[in-house]
């Protein structure tokens, strides 16, 4: 999907670690690495997870071109020539686990667990981050937009405002995961096979005598997609009578009405002109032409819209959600959980004066668990790989206000990890892109809507298995003990 290798998508300081663990004799350790997130974005009690067939194709595609090696050895920073010997014959050979895109995820959880030698689980660390964390961010703000549309389609159209064109293509992707219907992005719909949707800008209206020669000459060539843009002069005055005269004229020359037909309001008072502006279609015999709106929309203005009354049929959205307006990167980070020594894994943490901060160690896995009756998510447990479920009843705890308890009982589960690469080799069958969509929509049932509100969502309960508690309190006394 890339038009250009992107192993070089990297910070230097992975590539002068790599150069430090070859010199050291470190290179092919084993070791386990979690990508995860401390925050739900946007005060939302729920994230998308996205970005993973993205991750798939980099990882298929990850080797050391001529010009990466020259270009590096130009840099002066690695004297060692048998580095780049290791660069030449570089490959993914190791483990993913993720989490599917389009689940619902929540912070501390590793969405994507990474087993492979520190050589290759340091360099792909940057890009990782990189395409999961932008792609899970917009996912998840689509879908509030989408919500806030109020069962009303919403189309992405930030191509122009996106930050170059990667964040513009796969921002239109993450959008349509979190439930965008179309975009106005062509090679976003090219590559992943998105609807595309459009009309007509300003310029057009502008570049004729008239608005109604402008509608006119737009009727001839999409008779049957019929959408006008009415308010580059006067929107009642002259954009909304205009467009009913071409309608008429359409109407007349088909023999029936167009097959979309409608206008779009992208300035202005957007509550008072589309009740107006329906007015006088219903009053022209339109009651089925469509008002699309646009104009800097986010699922703020859009609830706004709603709760005033709004005549509006379906949104364009742009700015606000390709760059994630009011939270432009969620945090994501990628740490070591464990260390493979003499066959064995040791757990391995990262402690902070910020408990937040504190990492979960080991090989880990996500069990989501269910009400056996309403198929209704109930709690997610954070487990070590090679943990047993519990035998129900079993009580949980908050990590940190372990006072916070609750029983589950009669549950059934689900792991949420799945196997991606198996020594290096992709084991998993890649879905569509409709069927990622259509995962999020029926991931999202599952959970309770005091979880998924719109405004001061209940916090869903994610847990930690009694043994991984214990060990992370082992080696955070192990921790003090060694450095006091």
């Amino acid at each position: 999907m890339y038009d250009e290798n992107l192993t070089l998508f990297t910070d230097l300081y992975q590539l002068t670690m790599m150069y430090g663990y070859y010199q050291s004799g470190k290179m092919d350790e084993e070791v386990a690495f979690d990508l995860f997130f401390r925050k739900n974005p946007f005060k939302n009690g729920f994230t998308i997870a996205a970005g993973l067939e993205t991750l798939i194709d980099y990882l298929n595609n990850l080797s050391f071109t001529h010009d990466d090696i020259d270009y590096l050895r130009s840099t002066g920073l690695f004297p060692d020539e048998g580095f780049f010997k290791e660069l030449r014959n570089f490959r993914f050979t190791g483990e993913i686990h993720a989490v599917e895109e389009g689940m619902i995820v929540f912070p501390n959880e590793p969405i994507v667990r990474v087993h492979t030698r520190l050589f290759e689980a340091q360099l792909i660390e940057t890009a990782i981050l990189s395409m999961v964390g932008y792609q899970t961010l917009i996912a998840t703000k689509a879908n509030r937009i989408v919500n806030a549309a109020n069962g009303k389609p919403v189309i992405e159209m930030g191509a122009r405002r996106g930050q170059g064109p990667g964040s513009s293509i796969y921002g239109a992707r993450a959008a349509y995961i979190g439930g965008v219907v179309a975009t106005s992005n062509v090679i976003a719909g090219k590559r992943f096979n998105i609807p595309i949707s459009g009309t007509h800008a300003h310029s057009w209206v502008m570049s004729f005598n008239s608005e109604l020669e402008a509608f006119r000459k737009y009727a001839r060539s999409y008779p049957d997609n019929l959408i006008l843009l009415v308010d580059t002069y006067d929107v009642l005055k002259s954009g909304v009578p205009n467009a009913i005269k071409v309608f008429d004229e359409v109407h007349e020359a088909l023999g029936r009405k167009p097959e979309k037909f409608g206008i779009r309001l992208d300035s202005g008072d957007l509550t008072y002109l589309s009740q107006k502006a329906r007015q006088l279609l219903d009053a022209a015999g339109y009651p089925d032409a469509i008002i699309v709106a646009s104009n800097d929309l986010d699922e703020y203005t859009m609830r706004e819209l709603h709760t005033q009354g709004a005549l509006i049929d379906s949104f364009g959205v742009g700015t606000k959600l390709i760059t994630a307006y009011d939270q432009p990167a969620l945090g994501c980070v990628y740490k070591l959980a464990a260390e493979k020594m003499d066959g064995k894994w040791v757990p391995r943490i990262k402690r902070s004066e910020n408990v937040e901060k504190v990492t979960n160690p080991g090989l880990k896995k996500i069990v989501r668990f269910f009400n056996e009756n309403t198929n209704e998510a109930i709690v997610d447990l954070i487990m070590l790989e090679d943990e047993k479920l519990p035998e129900q009843p079993f009580e949980v705890f908050d990590p940190i206000y372990t006072w916070k308890r609750k029983t589950v009982d009669a549950a059934k589960s689900l792991e949420l990890l799945k196997p991606i690469f198996i020594n290096g080799k992709l084991v998993y069958e890649v879905p569509s892109l409709e069927e990622v969509a259509k995962r999020t929509k029926e991931n999202l049932k599952t959970f309770s809507s005091f979880h998924t509100r719109f405004s001061n969502p209940h916090e869903y309960h994610v847990d930690l298995s009694q043994k991984l508690w214990d060990t992370k309190m082992k080696l955070l006394s192990k921790i003090t003990d060694d450095n006091v």
